[in-house]
């Protein structure tokens, strides 16, 4: 995880500069830009540039591999002519590797920008965004990225926009990041979200073929249970340590039980991460299961002034002032903090089952009156503006990746196409999640954890009533926002 930002038109150097001071929370390890020539491991606080630029990239590192054949190495990167910035991850970086090997390319790859940077390249004879289609066909991962090759700037998100990335124009200037923040704090006011799976060409908006939730196919649950444990393993590879955001409920209990069976073949250091007022509903849930997991268990005990001291900086840093999205990104925010506590930069969460597996209760009626199926694909559509930006800016306030096993491209297809039945049996299923509640007991979660009914976390953590009932009363939270 890292930021990425990027600006056009007529500026000075130091314009990016201050994008990249306003995000520095999101890549502590390492600076580095792109003007006229790549500089990287600049400190910002001493590094000056007063001159004028029509294009410039930027980029700040959270370096998280450091192994023999892969590393987090510092950005921008280049090759010739084409020039790239990258924020996220690529799980099949080893192949795409050993593809371009095959294919010739002989520079030294080892990290995943440098993957992507000749991979675009190796595909490109004259038309940047058939390179960049063909390419993103190839990679497994969660990315956003911008890549220039001299003349023409393109801007891509993954296909479920895990990884943010916004942009805007001001004038004759047009600029690009991973945070919001970044470009209000050089003036651009009109700020847009690119959309999932969406090319942004010299600002023409490019469309995929069919998005991924739009996919028709055979959906087979049998294959389930071998998709999503595939899935974690993906996203834990490399690692060494890794922290679980943890309530204790279906979604995270069943993640940190796929963990544990990995560790018993890798060395893989797993804690679990619970948020939630004395005696909330999902710190009991959790201690419970982190019991039954026999997996360390970290709590934090949130109070009124522990959120009024937070207040200012999640809701600033989620541009939003509703109060389910405050509460939400608080659960987040307060676990990530005792994650980077840790040292650990890297945490799972399991944001995205309920979507996939019908887990709200609003879902009850869609299963009533058949449209189950086209709510769950376009509540997917919609994941990347209503809950995974929020999430993201929440986890690096304090530095830390989330990484979305329930948001695995593969899986999401294989799910979305699973008939509506097996998800919610009937219009008095106060479960729901059928199908990932049996998979989960038959893999070993004992049936208090695999059928504990669904509690939002906002409600959960006990944070909501706190908002509601003592917080607003008193306080403006519209106040933080920008």
């Amino acid at each position: 995880m890292c930021s990425i930002v990027g600006l056009q038109g007529n500026f000075k150097g130091n314009d990016i500069i201050k994008m990249l001071k306003a995000s520095k929370n999101r890549g502590p390890d390492s600076s580095g830009v792109f003007l006229d020539e790549i500089h990287t491991d600049i400190n910002l606080d001493d590094f000056s540039d007063d001159n004028d630029y029509s294009i410039a990239f930027g980029h700040n590192l959270l370096s998280i591999y450091d192994l023999d054949d892969r590393i987090s190495k510092p950005q921008p990167t280049r090759n010739d002519n084409l020039v790239l910035v990258f924020n996220g991850e690529i799980y099949n970086f080893h192949t795409i590797r050993n593809l371009l090997k095959k294919v010739g390319v002989t520079a030294e790859i080892t990290s995943d920008a440098d993957a992507l940077l000749y991979l675009i390249d190796s595909y490109n004879k004259g038309d940047l965004v058939n390179a960049i289609q063909l390419a993103t066909r190839l990679i497994d991962g969660d990315y956003a990225f911008a890549v220039y090759d001299g003349e023409n700037l393109a801007l891509v998100r993954d296909p479920l926009g895990v990884k943010p990335l916004f942009y805007s124009r001001n004038g004759n200037n047009f600029g690009f990041a991973s945070s919001a923040l970044s470009l209000k704090e050089v003036g651009f006011s009109d700020i847009n979200t690119l959309k999932p799976e969406h090319i942004l060409f010299n600002g023409e908006d490019i469309s995929p073929a069919q998005h991924l939730w739009e996919k028709i196919q055979k959906g087979d649950v049998a294959k389930i249970d071998k998709m999503l444990k595939l899935s974690v393993v993906k996203r834990v590879e490399g690692l060494t340590e890794v922290g679980v955001i943890f309530s204790g409920g279906i979604d995270s209990s069943y993640l940190a039980l796929l963990l544990k069976e990995i560790s018993e073949n890798v060395p893989l250091k797993i804690k679990l991460y619970a948020v939630g007022v004395e005696g909330s509903k999902d710190v009991e849930a959790a201690i419970y299961a982190s019991k039954f997991l026999n997996l360390d268990l970290e709590i934090c005990e949130v109070n009124e002034n522990m959120i009024r001291d937070a207040l200012p900086s999640v809701v600033k840093a989620i541009g939003d002032d509703n109060l389910m999205k405050v509460g939400v990104g608080l659960t987040t925010y307060f676990a990530t903090k005792l994650v980077a506590k840790d040292g650990i930069k890297v945490a799972i969460s399991g944001q995205g089952a309920d979507e996939l597996f019908g887990g709200y209760k609003r879902y009850l009626q869609n299963f009533v009156d058949g449209s189950l199926n086209w709510t769950l694909r376009e509540d997917m559509s919609n994941m990347y503006h209503v809950n995974l930006e929020r999430d993201d800016a929440c986890s690096m306030l304090n530095s830390v990746e989330l990484r979305l096993p329930f948001l695995d491209k593969k899986l999401v297809e294989l799910v979305l196409n699973i008939p509506d039945n097996k998800k919610i049996v009937s219009m008095h299923d106060d479960m729901r999640k059928s199908i990932l509640r049996k998979i989960a007991f038959e893999e070993g979660l004992d049936y208090e954890i695999a059928y504990r009914p669904k509690k939002a976390a906002q409600y959960g953590t006990g944070i909501d009533k706190i908002l509601r009932k003592k917080i607003v009363k008193d306080t403006d939270i519209s106040q933080y926002l920008d």
